[in-house]
């Protein structure tokens, strides 16, 4: 990143520390205050990446930063026959673990309190990797992505989806109006933590979105790189293999 961004400006804690924090503390209204957020969209977002990783047919999928468990629960209709969801919050998880108790995918789904850079798996364990919205959360991106890859099967599917940039007018124009006045004014009016969702809006405007993030991806091994932007760039949907 071009610019080290964290949630709490003041705090003396890392950026591992303080994500840890803020996700904890709005773990209870995450999955609403996303849906109004996005209109809805991230739920069509989502829908894509499974319909990607469907023709894979993978049988193991660790889905990192998983937070309140969408993607993975949304991962069961690929027919894998296991699915890992990791994050940093066990206040999220929580959330989660209710929410695939009620679908009843508890044989399938496993949630795991752990670390994206630092991973508790053994090398070439999973057909796919699948982060939503986390790896601009990541403390060391690059750290971050060659654990990903390390844990990855040979020939294994990774898959990010995350918000990008529109380039073009008046989109980019009405994506930054959004970002900087809309978003952390609905994050204030709707979360106990007025920081949250201006941090969230500000780590996407200095992600290493498009071409950048690819070069990222290609410079720690990954191959057949793609990026699929979606709904006029506000997100991009990368697909890259071991």
């Amino acid at each position: 990143m071009s610019k080290k961004v964290t949630p709490y400006k003041e705090s003396q804690l890392g950026k591992k520390e303080q994500v840890r924090q803020m996700f904890d503390t709005i773990s209870k209204n995450y999955d609403g205050l996303n849906r109004v957020i996005s209109f809805g969209i991230d739920l069509k977002w989502r829908k894509r990446m499974v319909k990607l990783l469907k023709a894979k047919a993978p049988q193991t999928v660790l889905d990192i930063a998983t937070g309140t468990g969408d993607l993975a629960i949304a991962m069961t209709q690929t027919g894998a026959e296991k699915i890992i969801g990791l994050d940093i919050s066990p206040g999220m998880l929580e959330v989660g673990k209710e929410k695939i108790v009620d679908k009843n995918l508890q044989d399938t789904i496993e949630m795991v309190v752990g670390d994206s850079e630092d991973l508790p798996f053994e090398d070439n364990s999973f057909d796919a990797v699948t982060v939503a919205f986390g790896v601009r959360n990541f403390e060391n991106l690059e750290k971050g992505l060659a654990e990903i890859y390390r844990v990855l099967k040979p020939t294994g599917t990774f898959m990010v989806l995350e918000t990008s940039v529109p380039t073009k007018t008046p989109f980019k124009q009405g994506y930054s109006f959004y970002c900087n006045h809309i978003l952390p004014t609905i994050g204030k009016i709707f979360s106990k933590d007025r920081s949250a969702y201006a941090y969230l809006s500000e780590s996407a405007s200095v992600f290493p979105h498009g071409e950048a993030f690819n070069n990222i991806l290609a410079k720690i091994g990954f191959i057949g790189i793609e990026n699929k932007p979606q709904t006029f760039g506000v997100a991009s949907i990368y697909v890259a293999t071991k």
